[in-house]
């Protein structure tokens, strides 16, 4: 028996779902860092040129992928073209690698929105308390199984009832915490050593205005990359996400205009996350501050928040509940690219493919937990890093398997399909293909070029 394929109610809910799988813990720690690290400015005009064709081309092709084929990834490939199946199982694996270490995340946001919340904020500053945290060797496990459980109730509803439902609720709500943190990081000031009063304007200043100190062809190369980077975080793309969000969406949706409002939404918040991070960090930190990469959530910002008063407990809650609802929306698109996938591959029930990979999840994510303390170790990456359990599953998932999706998805539709294949679907209903000519050149020459560059930068093979 054949199952009647699940829908978006209307374009809005589709776009604020897709909105809210790329508004994720990417945009708010890993952007802020980057554009601290690469030039401030300059970073932001590299990102923002990215945005609009490398990320247009890709989120364009997957969500169209999706509404012709009207399949997951695991099988939209192999109904697009038989040769080309190969790439379904890999569009697979990446949000099967993916969510385990993504709720282990989510649960340390969750501890730090708790600590906040009942007024303890001040015990988060200390410089023992994250890894005292997450070496723990029980409650990282407990609150990676709330979190997890939180985004298996919502996609347990279904497309409408719970992906739609949500993402229409806390959508608009993080909007609102985003665009009011960013406006009070702007107003806080500090004197310094010398007496100078510092002020969140000079952090903007510091974020917005281009830094070409220092800048080379080659470190201006590798800014691009870092760019190129981010976008995979950013856009939700190659982690089949968007193939299983476009499988749902109805063929007389205005495709193009949708693509375009997920692109203003996800470019938008991650410049916010920018405002609300870089100038508080700097008023309070300075400029090394800013150098923490992702420890700039969970160490320095707390700091931050403290150095406020009594403000910084309502702060500290407000921004914490941001960053969860960024991570609920992130981590539930991320599940339904796997729940999907086993119904139609399956043909699993909702509640089964859900109960299974919910299990699955728990049960990886524990090891990543233990990979903190009782499985430590540490490994030297292709990359140059220096990672262990969570490292390693994000190296292989991010760095590797991502760009390959790409490349082979650019291939089949760039030489084998042919660009026209996407833009018609994208111009069903007669919309206007406003970025068409850019289109085929990016899908056919541009983004394998650079996805192949970032694959040989990951492998080592570029440094």
């Amino acid at each position: 028996m054949k199952h009647k394929r699940s829908k978006f109610k209307g374009s809005f809910g589709f776009v604020l779902a897709a909105a809210g799988s790329a508004v994720g813990l990417g945009n708010i720690w890993r952007f802020p860092y980057l554009a601290a690290k690469d030039g401030g400015g300059l970073f932001l005009v590299v990102y923002i040129a990215l945005a609009l064709t490398f990320g247009f081309t890709l989120l364009t092709t997957e969500i169209s992928i999706g509404r012709n084929t009207k399949q997951s990834p695991l099988t939209a490939y192999g109904k697009l073209h038989k040769k080309f199946s190969f790439i379904g199982p890999i569009a697979y694996i990446v949000p099967f690698l993916i969510m385990p270490y993504y709720c282990v995340i989510g649960g340390w946001v969750l501890k730090y929105f708790i600590t906040f919340l009942t007024g303890h904020g001040i015990d988060a500053t200390k410089d023992t308390y994250f890894t005292g945290f997450i070496t723990d060797k029980v409650w990282p496990i407990v609150f990676l199984a709330i979190f997890l459980l939180i985004c298996a109730i919502i996609i347990y509803k279904g497309v409408s009832g719970g992906i739609e439902k949500t993402s229409r609720i806390m959508m608009p709500i993080l909007i609102v915490l985003v665009v009011g943190i960013a406006i009070f990081s702007l107003t806080l000031h500090s004197k310094g050593e010398d007496g100078k009063v510092i002020t969140g304007l000079h952090g903007l200043k510091v974020y917005l205005i281009p830094n070409f100190e220092g800048v080379t062809v080659k470190k201006f190369f590798f800014i691009v990359m870092d760019a190129l980077g981010q976008l995979f975080y950013s856009l939700s793309v190659a982690m089949g996400i968007m193939i299983t969000y476009g499988s749902y969406v109805p063929d007389k949706s205005h495709l193009v205009k949708s693509i375009n409002q997920i692109e203003i939404f996800d470019t938008l918040v991650a410049f916010l996350a920018g405002i609300m991070i870089i100038p508080a960090v700097f008023v309070f930190m300075g400029a090394d501050g800013m150098s923490a990469g992702p420890s700039l959530m969970f160490v320095s910002l707390p700091k931050v928040f403290a150095s406020m008063g009594k403000i910084g407990n309502v702060i500290g809650a407000l921004f914490f509940g941001m960053v969860l609802f960024a991570a609920i929306t992130s981590g539930i698109s991320i599940l339904e690219a796997i729940v999907s996938s086993l119904m139609d591959k399956f043909k699993f029930s909702r509640i089964k493919a859900t109960t299974f990979e919910t299990v699955i999840a728990l049960i990886i994510g524990t090891i990543v937990c233990l990979g903190y303390n009782l499985l430590y170790f540490e490994v030297k990456l292709p990359n140059g890093s220096v990672g262990q359990i969570l490292d390693i599953l994000d190296y292989v998932s991010n760095y590797i398997l991502m760009p390959v999706v790409s490349i082979g998805t650019c291939i089949l539709i760039g030489w084998v399909l042919k660009p026209q294949f996407i833009i018609s679907e994208a111009t069903k209903n007669g919309e206007k293909f406003g970025r068409k000519t850019l289109y085929i050149i990016m899908i056919k020459y541009i983004c394998p070029i650079l996805l192949l560059i970032l694959l040989l930068m990951s492998l080592g093979l570029i440094k």
